[in-house]
């Protein structure tokens, strides 16, 4: 018995193949292309027995059908994409080669995998995909928070590539009958996430002193999901969801992303107060505003929560403590994450004095 993570070497996929194998779950083949945010260090502590690293692309139809066809996985997760709007904006063409390209391959090679089983075996396969609430656009202050129902609006290259790659997700289903599952979460926070989301750069800067870059007025507001969380819901879809169906995940905690800096600032000044930096919300510097950036986020869990039963065990202020922990006690992992390739995406954002305070 095994099952295939694609992108399981990320943030949410390793927290993910973490939790399975915790929760005493089939044996893993993660599937990773190791890019910049793929980290083997993740896993590192794994036995192959329980967790096997293939390093290769979901495009490969090759090398995805013969993982299929060698391991015979119950289900396949798919957590592998391209997945920083920043970076989708200086550079689409990533974004549209995995997301698109490359969910479409999954699909592809799930549906000629099937066709080779018996139809017992194939009937108990699943396929989830998991995507995310930027694909339904942007909401008003006082608007209903996105639905299962809501119409897609993307205003990112990257909530496009993954706007078009549930549609590709949804016409498997109707077209072909594959046994899909598809998750669209909030913002996921939480340990071993790479340092160029809000969360993490803000810790790390400000444990160093440096300024903290806040988009425009900083009121953008995010629902906010620990990671935690996000992969026990991923599990409840695999176990209980109905094929074809789309569950969205999220934390029930909505906060103005400045908001958010100044309680990391609270809580860094608390556990590590450093009489050089002072109080470390005075690091922040508002930077213009990135194109077409949303207002707002906000995810109603009703689906999930009344078919599977599932409700966020972390308030954000504990999630957050917890997060904060994390990131001051693995010094070693956060300084092999801040590669060369890492300093030049910030310098490339922020601008050059924010690069020279990153080497």
């Amino acid at each position: 018995m095994s099952i295939l993570v694609t992108g399981g070497a990320g943030f949410i996929g390793a927290n993910f193949i973490l939790n399975w194998l915790k929760a005493g779950g089939d044996k893993v083949i993660n599937l990773d292309k190791l890019t910049y945010a793929g980290n083997k260090m993740n896993l590192a502590h794994l036995p192959s027995e329980s967790c096997e690293l293939v390093v290769g692309d979901i495009g490969d139809d090759k090398l995805v059908r013969s993982l299929l066809m060698d391991h015979k996985p119950d289900c396949v997760v798919n957590f592998a994409a391209e997945s920083h709007v920043d970076r989708s904006i200086l550079g689409p063409a990533d974004f549209i080669n995995t997301n698109i390209v490359g969910t479409f391959n999954l699909l592809e090679s799930v549906r000629w995998h099937l066709g080779q089983l018996e139809p017992a075996v194939a009937g108990r396969f699943r396929f989830l995909h998991v995507s995310t609430d930027e694909v339904y656009g942007s909401l008003g202050p006082d608007d209903h928070s996105f639905t299962e129902e809501t119409a897609y609006a993307p205003n990112s290259p990257y909530s496009a590539s993954k706007a078009a790659s549930d549609h590709l997700v949804r016409a498997y289903f109707h077209t072909y009958h594959l046994p899909v599952l598809t998750t669209n979460c909030s913002n996921n926070y939480g340990p071993y996430q790479f340092p160029e989301k809000l969360i993490p750069l803000m810790i790390l800067n400000a444990l160093s002193g440096r300024e903290l870059p806040v988009y425009g007025d900083g009121r953008q507001v995010r629902d906010w999901l620990h990671v935690e969380d996000h992969v026990r819901a991923i599990r409840l879809v695999l176990e209980k969801g109905e094929p074809g169906r789309v569950y969205n995940i999220g934390g029930r905690a909505e906060k103005p992303n400045m908001e958010v800096v100044t309680l990391i600032c609270s809580l860094l000044d608390e556990m590590v107060f450093d009489p050089k930096i002072g109080p470390r919300l005075n690091l922040v510097k508002h930077v213009p505003d990135r194109p077409g950036h949303d207002r707002r986020y906000s995810i109603d869990p009703t689906r999930i929560s009344k078919e599977l039963g599932f409700e966020p065990k972390y308030d954000f202020a504990s999630g957050l403590r917890q997060t904060v922990r994390w990131y001051l006690d693995n010094a070693e992992w956060v300084k092999n994450v801040q590669s060369g390739e890492y300093r030049r995406w910030i310098g490339r954002q922020y601008g050059a004095g924010t690069e020279e305070n990153h080497e």
